[in-house]
């Protein structure tokens, strides 16, 4: 199961009723609708105590992890592999023009891949097995398996300094900083 089996997690809680779910939607009948009316509540409660949007319609493979669960949104059509590790404020969504509908281009993570936290993962690409998604990246392209998809190193700016004349901070530039 999830989180290592720490059943106090919120992660696990979000998996929890997440399988609870993909179980409910194949129930028939006046038990089907009782069961699924229950996990609507259960998703809720998951969704707006923890901030963690995992539809029962997306695809999560055996053992995801979330360390840090909160802010995860993952698209009704993601696929997620096994063993996959996703930290917090990560979406994994699909591409949309407006209000518009589109095809269903939403991404697929294979096994055994890590999402660093705050990255955004969009469109119908494909992350290989054990690929590498740094913190803050936006991924908008496949990455091959083993791959490491990151966001642009920070720019390091001069400290600001106090200015004699009327004691305000400014920012040291030099030409061509800009």
């Amino acid at each position: 199961m999830a989180n290592g089996r720490h059943w106090t997690s919120a992660g696990f809680h979000a998996i929890a009723v997440y399988r609870f779910g993909v179980w409910a939607r194949h129930q028939k009948g006046l038990a089907g609708r009782i069961v699924t009316l229950l996990y609507r509540v259960l998703n809720a409660f998951v969704r707006n105590l923890y901030s963690i949007e995992l539809p029962h319609r997306a695809t999560i493979g055996h053992r995801p992890w979330f360390p840090h669960p909160a802010g995860i949104v993952i698209s009704q059509l993601a696929e997620v592999g096994d063993d996959c590790m996703i930290r917090q404020n990560v979406t994994i969504g699909r591409v949309t023009r407006g209000r518009k509908r589109t095809p269903p281009y939403a991404p697929k993570l294979g096994n055994g891949v890590e999402v660093g936290a705050g990255a955004v993962i969009i469109g119908g690409i494909t992350i290989g097995d054990g690929a590498r998604i740094g913190p803050n990246a936006v991924v908008m392209t496949d990455v091959p398996p083993g791959g490491t998809a990151f966001a642009s190193p920070a720019k390091i700016m001069e400290p600001l300094r106090k200015t004699k004349a009327k004691d305000e901070d400014v920012a040291v530039t030099e030409p061509g900083d800009l």
